[in-house]
């Protein structure tokens, strides 16, 4: 990992805990304000630690990209949950008819960047 890269992952990662102590529930309850903080907290040590000992250069960027992402969208929505997709099973068109392992492709392909690592996880 190089220097510059390391200081935007470290950067990241201190907004992070920076955004959890200032976090506050769009219900305005107290212990709403309390479990999302948590999850905030909790989501980032275990992808953080599980994404440290990654070298691949596109992977990182994916991963920077990722927690960039759901920084974004966790601040505008004001909610810290990944945002699910709603696709039906077999809501994607296939390609001449090439059945369950064309949609699965086509699943992976199109789902968002804020939830690659939300599946491997949960």
């Amino acid at each position: 990992m190089t220097t510059a890269t390391r200081q935007e992952v470290l950067g990241l990662y201190r907004s992070i805990f920076r955004l959890a102590r200032k976090w506050q529930a769009a219900s305005g309850q107290t212990e709403d304000t309390i479990t999302e903080k948590q999850y905030i907290l909790n989501e980032a040590r275990t992808l953080f630690q599980k994404n440290k000992n990654l070298t691949d250069p596109d992977l990182i960027k994916q991963c920077i990209d990722e927690c960039t992402a759901r920084i974004e969208i966790g601040l505008h929505y004001r909610i810290p949950y990944p945002r699910p997709i709603h696709l039906p099973p077999m809501g994607l068109t296939p390609l001449r008819g090439r059945g369950l392992r064309s949609q699965e492709k086509l699943r992976k392909l199109s789902k968002p960047v804020y939830l690659k690592s939300h599946d491997e996880i949960s």
